[in-house]
């Protein structure tokens, strides 16, 4: 089963995502902020990050930045969701070590093809529980 660390600081956003991957059979892991993401990737496991950009206490760039430089979470596929969607903002997000970019709000189909994508590249699978 596919383990999902969700790192979004919006109680409304975290939780109407949240409840829609759980329903979808996935193990959700929450983190409100970047610092926490990045400790949470060490400590939790997960198969694969997704990323809210605009976070206080360290932003989701700068999270995913240390999660890279980490060698125990360096390869971890990484997903950046942030309502600013220029092709400046884009750029920011994989220069920073992002695989991949949505768009806020966020579509759910898109993010979960996506998501498989990023998995695939990676030589996993997403799975949910049966």
């Amino acid at each position: 089963m596919t383990r999902i660390l969700l790192a979004e600081d919006n109680e409304d956003n975290f939780n109407m995502l949240a409840r829609r991957l759980t329903r979808q059979g996935f193990v959700v892991i929450g983190a409100e902020n970047g610092e926490i993401a990045v400790e949470k990737a060490a400590s939790e496991s997960p198969d694969i990050i997704l990323m809210d950009i605009s976070m206080p206490v360290m932003s989701g760039l700068d999270a995913t930045r240390e999660i890279r430089d980490n060698p125990a979470t360096r390869s971890l596929p990484i997903i950046a969701l942030t309502a600013h969607v220029s092709k400046k903002d884009r750029d920011s997000c994989f220069n920073a070590g992002c695989d991949a970019f949505e768009g806020k709000p966020i579509n759910f189909r898109n993010l979960m093809e996506t998501m498989s994508n990023v998995l695939a590249i990676k030589g996993k699978q997403l799975i949910a529980a049966s």
